[in-house]
């Protein structure tokens, strides 16, 4: 047993709300059948040549991210404005999309992309420091909501060797969680506490953000294909400037529903009591997307 309750889609046990309250007392599941084995090829075509042309050797624009994803693996950040089929099947996946309604949309009018990012760890990656998501709003005062859902993608068959996702089920429970500001943990983690997220390729191990977690080392000769994919409240900045990565001329090819979770539609909470986010001219993006005008 790795300690991650487990569902597969097309079954009766992947019911969302049960989903839902696995992820919410472990903080971590495993989907197995998330992705059909043609959708998982679609999108690996459509990325492999910004893949073959990212350089892992590149810096990032932080010192601490080069060496929090270290020289031997490579991002493709922006991959909705890359993958049309990552856009139209993977981001607006119905289960992902119940599961932010049942996570997110408590404490929000809408939800919206964070992030989707390929990273693909390379024969020599090492073990990336074990970490929460929900580090990046670290300036959302505690007790808050939930802030984001995330998950790891399988494009390969994860093992334990080539990298898969180290997680520590119930760490999103631990008393340290109220306490962020520091990239380095307050509470030790045993090695027993670790599971390891073995799944076969098209499976997605989800999790809290605050569910600590990191990419495994990846001692086989083979790289491990995997996409990072995230959602966060709408009214919160997300990691990845969306609207650059998939610009207007781009997300007004896609359908409304990619539009709105890449971060076009207006995060109205009026009718909730509150105000506006992300207007245009007085109007919402998403219609102006649809009306040719942006």
């Amino acid at each position: 047993m790795d300690g991650i309750p487990r569902f597969t889609v097309g079954t009766a046990l992947a019911d969302p709300d049960a989903v839902t309250a696995a992820l919410g007392a472990a903080g971590v599941v495993i989907v197995e059948g998330l992705l059909a084995p043609e959708v998982v090829a679609r999108v690996t075509d459509e990325v492999e040549a910004a893949v073959a042309a990212a350089d892992p050797g590149d810096a990032c624009f932080n010192p601490t991210m080069t060496a929090f994803h270290g020289p031997n693996v490579r991002q493709v950040a922006g991959v909705p404005g890359l993958s049309r089929t990552f856009a139209t099947e993977v981001m607006c996946h119905p289960l992902y999309l119940a599961l932010c309604d049942r996570v997110l949309l408590p404490s929000c009018a809408r939800y919206q992309l964070n992030l989707g990012h390929w990273l693909q760890r390379g024969p020599g990656a090492e073990e990336q420091w074990l970490h929460r998501d929900e580090l990046v709003w670290s300036d959302v005062p505690w007790p808050h909501p939930e802030l984001q859902l995330a998950s790891v993608i399988a494009f390969v068959d994860f093992t334990r060797d080539n990298g898969a996702t180290r997680v520590v089920p119930g760490s999103h429970r631990w008393p340290d969680r109220a306490r962020p500001g520091s990239e380095q943990l307050a509470t030790p983690v045993a090695p027993e506490q670790i599971a390891f997220a073995e799944m076969p390729a098209g499976a997605a191990v989800i999790y809290s953000g605050g569910t600590i977690h990191g990419g495994g080392a990846n001692v086989t000769d083979i790289p491990r294909r995997a996409a990072h994919l995230s959602y966060t409240l709408g009214w919160l900045r997300t990691e990845e400037n969306n609207y650059l990565s998939a610009p207007p001329a781009y997300a007004a090819t896609l359908p409304r529903l990619a539009q709105e979770l890449l971060g076009y539609a207006i995060h109205d909470s009026i009718g909730r009591g509150g105000g506006y986010l992300g207007m245009v001219r007085m109007q919402d993006p998403v219609d102006l997307l649809a009306r040719g005008e942006l």
